[in-house]
């Protein structure tokens, strides 16, 4: 590996002319035979490790395991659940009441088995959403997508009958927004034609589409701009507080909002970078800047919530639900009948909080005893269309850390009790292993903390087998989770495993990510060194024995720090990555993300975007660590072409590179469980032929 560190200002290398623009061609001829050929030669040097074989079988028993829990949905007094194991690796929708839930083993009521239907219609089907409109009504709209891509067929569905609508809603292939005005009525946003979708390959238009008129027919309500990301358009059917919200994102984290009556836009005031929801007769809104108004100043990171028709009059007066400190931060926010629910993170910690009005009118908070430290979440259950809902004031649980399975709990408000409904089994035995948190110092002193997960046995002696996971982008927090395929596959073997939180991720809020965003978004990357340079001075491993990984924005994160300084690492693996920078705005979903990440086309913005783009720097004669590049075909929201260039290049530089593309999966590179086990096999093996004592 190399022995000089990066340079302190590395060259903003720009071709002239690009000679792997064809491995765009996603589906081409030649680029196709391309893949082929590279997964041809990367199979077999992964599929050689005594352990491969074993770990997908394994890892698949795992994914498919019946005793994992079913994540559940409640809606009309029933709760569904979408399910895949060995025998249904498609998938079933399914659905049972909650005292057959609370069985070992309920009997489902079966509404939809994928796997049937895509034999029949002789299509790829992946399962992706089901919208129902409730109430006493038994329709749904299901969203299909052929081999996982975001694109998705909509159809029209009815529960009561278990079969697909003759006639009804159904929508061809494309990025689609569509919520239900009514039994007869729904508001659309597609690929009407030309013109319709904004340059992100989103919605622009959102149309007001009546049963049995032609789509073509269905009349604007809203339209947005080619420069947005996306139009939206949701309906609240809360008796008595019925909504219409519609609105455009003017780039990821921007939005206009409106209230959508008849025919009338009603446009509502709040900062740009605010999200804002409605609840009942109430109004919340969710800051990401500071923001001074009505004689207060409220700090990023806030929860506010006020009346929503004063709100709508113009009146500014709110209480704060949430406040941020130097370590706490919200995470999200639902609702029972009564009651705001808060899931916040405490140093990278889940708690949870419950908000109520008082018999004064006051707003007071109850604390939620659950399990810490680790990964918390809770979800309001009320559907306010069923009148004295049962579950009005319940909410689920959930609870894991890296090495204690998930477990499902049903809390209440009314109580301190968490009733466990589910578990998940333990996976490898955990005898033995701990885990720590640690901090490291970033280049700008920024303390960054990371959790290190240490197998039975291991001593700090600067050898250990470890591999560092980061993110740090889009303010998406990484939090402790429990997994099967690293417990068996890694942990329980002798490897060491990290988990960075690192700045551009939402571990501290607005404020963390917002430090590493733009001309900042090096930050995330001298935060991953620093962990990485932190790790080797405790002696918990060495350059020899260091690996990296992240998948999408982290693809990116690990293409940078490898190309950056490689004289750290042993081992990248790469996950359907942006990898060029100075084309990622021109590539699919790739416009959406310039809030990230800057305009390249802007040579201001090129000037700094160009320092870290790894298709760019990278260069012949340093000696970088093989990489194993994992992409899809069908990922059509990160674009191929990233993984297939960066390939490419390298190899026409002389450096050694495995590259595996599925030609199915979407941005998850699987499309299904099997396919799941045979990446995070293949993954498995690289990360021990790279890093093994």
């Amino acid at each position: 590996m190399a022995q000089t560190p990066r340079a302190s200002t590395p060259p903003a290398a720009t071709m002239a002319v690009d000679p792997y623009l064809w491995l765009e061609d996603v589906t081409g001829e030649r680029a196709l035979a391309w893949v082929r050929e590279r997964n041809a030669v990367s199979r077999p040097v992964l599929e050689a490790h005594p352990d491969f074989q074993a770990n997908r079988t394994r890892f698949k028993e795992i994914l498919d395991s019946k005793e994992s829990i079913p994540v559940a949905r409640h809606q009309g007094g029933w709760l569904y659940n979408f399910w895949r194991d060995e025998q249904h690796p498609r998938g079933l929708w399914r659905r049972a009441t909650l005292a057959e839930y609370r069985k070992p083993q309920p009997a489902w009521d079966v509404l939809l088995d994928l796997d049937a239907l895509a034999k029949a219609e002789n299509e790829n089907w992946v399962w992706a959403h089901a919208n129902c409109l409730g109430g006493k009504s038994t329709r749904c709209l299901i969203a299909l997508s052929r081999g996982g891509a975001d694109a998705n067929v909509v159809r029209e569905f009815d529960l009561a009958t278990r079969t697909f609508v003759a006639g009804g809603f159904t929508l061809p292939e494309a990025k689609t927004e569509v919520d239900w005005l009514d039994e007869n009525t729904v508001l659309v946003g597609t690929d009407f034609g030309p013109g319709s979708l904004t340059d992100s390959g989103y919605p622009r238009v959102i149309k007001r589409w009546k049963r049995g008129q032609p789509l073509a027919s269905a009349v604007t309500v809203y339209e947005g701009q080619a420069t947005d990301v996306a139009a939206f358009a949701s309906v609240d059917h809360t008796p008595g507080f019925e909504r219409v919200n519609v609105g455009r994102s003017t780039d990821f984290y921007n939005t206009e909002v409106a209230l959508l009556q008849g025919d009338k836009v009603v446009a509502i005031d709040k900062p740009a970078d605010a999200q804002l929801g409605f609840w009942r007769d109430q109004v919340l809104i969710d800051l990401r800047s500071d923001w001074a108004v009505g004689g207060a100043t409220w700090p990023r990171g806030s929860l506010l919530v006020a009346d929503a028709a004063a709100y709508l009059r113009g009146e500014r007066k709110f209480t704060a639900l949430f406040t941020p400190t130097a370590t706490r931060s919200l995470a999200s926010h639902s609702f029972t009948r009564s009651q705001v629910l808060l899931n916040v993170l405490d140093n990278v910690a889940g708690r949870a909080e419950a908000w109520r009005h008082d018999a004064a009118g006051r707003w007071v908070k109850k604390d939620i005893v659950a399990p810490y430290p680790g990964t918390l979440q809770i979800s309001g259950l009320h559907d306010p269309q069923v009148a004295d809902d049962p579950l009005g004031e319940n909410f689920f649980a959930t609870y894991t850390d890296f090495l204690t399975p998930d477990t499902l709990s049903l809390g209440s408000t009314a109580n301190d009790t968490l009733d466990k409904l589910k578990a998940r089994p333990a996976f490898f035995d955990a005898t033995g292993m701990r885990t720590e948190q640690r901090f490291a110092t970033s280049k700008d002193g920024t303390k960054v903390p990371y959790f290190v997960i240490w197998p039975k046995g291991a001593k700090a002696d600067g050898s250990d087998p470890t591999m560092l996971y980061g993110y740090g982008g889009f303010e998406v927090p990484m939090n402790p989770f429990y997994s099967g395929a690293f417990g068996s596959g890694w942990y329980a073997k002798g490897g060491v495993f990290v988990l960075a939180n690192i700045r551009g991720g939402g571990e501290f809020g607005p404020a963390w990510h917002q430090a590493a965003i733009k001309q900042n978004k090096q930050k995330s990357y001298d935060d991953f060194i620093a962990v990485a340079e932190d790790l080797i001075a405790a002696k918990i491993t060495d350059a020899r024995h260091l690996g990296i990984e992240g998948g999408s924005n982290g693809g990116l994160l690990v293409g940078a720090v490898m190309v950056q300084r490689p004289d750290l690492f042993n081992a990248v693996v790469c996950q359907v990555p942006l990898l060029d920078m100075r084309r990622f705005n021109q590539l699919l979903a790739g416009a959406s993300w310039m809030a990230e990440y800057g305009n390249p086309d802007v040579p201001e913005e090129w000037a700094w975007i160009s320092k870290y783009s790894p298709y760019q720097n990278l260069k012949p004669g340093v000696r970088y660590p093989k990489p194993f590049i994992v992409t899809s075909t069908r990922d059509d929201r990160v674009h191929p072409g990233h993984a297939r260039k960066m390939a490419a290049r390298m190899m026409e530089q002389g450096h050694p590179v495995l590259y595996h593309e599925y030609i199915e999966g979407g941005h998850s590179a699987a499309a299904d469980n099997a396919q799941r086990a045979d990446r995070q096999a293949l993954e498995i093996a690289y990360l021990w032929q790279q890093l093994g004592r």
